[in-house]
């Protein structure tokens, strides 16, 4: 049992003895050798693709959105929306270019010439798994070249809607109303609707009782609306009285129209209701609301 011992000692000290040779840098460890050097090159080298990785996106990113805002300024220029699409797809093809020629080069410092065994890896992906990945650059190009939206626009996919936020190569990013981002791949946007091309329609609506005159509130409203023509600049079709439009339990609804430029109505639609509000409390004009009345009958 001694020997035994012994010779297991023996061959741990003599195989897993670990050796370092400071003129050659090599760090040898049994039959495993590492040169300390090479390797620490490699990894100088590794970081500093990073680093140069970093450096281009930023320049890059900087530089294209420099020309984009110098284009804004040029006499024949595209307009602002288009502009900023642009510089989106832009930035997405430089990082995208900039990560590829990043990974192959980090890789080939780490491994090697790879040039052939990554062709390979790369025709084995887009056989099996990458067809989702040109669908969507390639719809994605579509939807530019066809202009179905912008930066900017208010669109709806599917039951997303919000703001465009940005256009890449492979996705399309909106935001909605509560902040949330939605992320979409460019492959599986098959319908959109687009709210932000051509004039927008303005509708507010107004409830009065049954003992308020038509006549007199419809000549109040368009008292609001000449106001409202004359301090807006958005207005594409003046708003006016459409007519009555219900006969409810609680009173008349008389409906105000009219078309506003793309993505104004909101605003518009706020103002144009604090106006007929305030046009019908200088007419005393009630606007029906939930009431209670209490009645004293005597004599039961």
């Amino acid at each position: 049992m001694l020997k035994a011992y012994n010779c297991v000692s023996v061959l741990t000290e003599t195989y897993l003895k670990p050796d370092f040779n400071i003129d050659t840098g090599i760090f040898k460890v049994g039959t495993v050798s590492i040169n300390v050097y090479e390797l620490g090159l490699k990894l100088v080298r590794v970081i500093l693709i990073l680093i140069a990785m970093y450096v281009v996106i930023k320049l890059g990113s900087s530089l294209i959105n420099k020309s984009v805002e110098k284009q804004n300024k040029l006499r024949f220029s595209l307009n602002e929306k288009k502009s900023k699409t642009i510089g989106a797809v832009l930035k997405s093809i430089l990082r995208y270019a900039v990560y590829f020629f990043g990974i192959v080069g980090i890789l080939t410092q780490l491994f090697g010439t790879i040039s052939l065994t990554f062709a390979s890896i790369g025709g084995v992906a887009i056989g099996f798994g990458a067809q989702s990945l040109i669908k969507d650059i390639l719809n994605g190009f579509f939807i530019l070249f066809e202009d179905h939206f912008a930066v900017g626009d208010y669109i709806t996919i599917e039951t997303r809607s919000g703001i465009v936020e940005s256009i890449e190569l492979r996705v399309t990013k909106v935001r909605d109303f509560n902040g949330d981002l939605h992320v979409i791949p460019n492959g599986r946007i098959m319908e959109v609707t687009n709210h932000s091309r051509g004039a927008t329609r303005i509708t507010v609506e107004v409830s009065i009782t049954y003992e308020e005159s038509i006549d007199k509130t419809i000549d109040a409203i368009n008292k609001a609306c000449e106001v409202f023509i004359k301090e807006n600049k958005d207005i594409i079709e003046p708003p006016k009285v459409v007519g009555v439009t219900g006969l409810t339990v609680n009173g008349v609804v008389i409906k105000v129209a009219g078309k506003v430029k793309a993505m104004k109505h909101w605003d518009n639609e706020n103002k144009l209701r604090k106006m007929i509000k305030e046009s019908l409390d200088k007419e005393n004009i009630e606007i029906t609301y939930n009431k209670i009345q209490y009645t004293n009958q005597q004599g039961k």
